[in-house]
């Protein structure tokens, strides 16, 4: 993956964190959270299929944007600063390779395999 990429996705992670700010959270609530999407790799304790399954959709940008339409929608901070953590833990993931995952394998992503140089 590109630096370029990697750039774009670190800006999306201090938008969001940024945006946290915005809606009065102090700054350490957004990190403390931004790690909490990573419990979806308790399914891969099932099989390596319904771990891809559930970790894909705790790490989909489009559910994210979701969460915080929906918080802006019935106005709640607290739905809002949930598609923010979702969106910004995507962002940091992709930042750092590791993407969507494959149903075959963990390391198998949609930005490439986990691991091995990535351009």
């Amino acid at each position: 993956m590109s630096g370029i990429i990697r750039i774009e996705e670190l800006a999306k992670l201090a938008l969001c964190f940024i945006l946290s700010l915005y809606l009065g959270y102090t700054w350490w609530i957004f990190l403390v959270w931004l790690l909490a999407p990573d419990i979806s790799m308790a399914g891969y304790l099932i099989n390596k299929k319904a771990g891809a399954v559930v970790y894909n959709v705790a790490h989909h940008q489009a559910l994210a944007i979701l969460m915080g339409l929906i918080g802006l929608w019935i106005g709640s901070r607290e739905w809002i600063l949930v598609g923010l953590v979702l969106f910004g833990h995507s962002s940091m993931d992709r930042a750092f390779g590791f993407g969507l995952k494959y149903l075959d394998d963990f390391k198998h992503t949609h930005l490439g395999w986990i691991g091995k140089d990535q351009k």
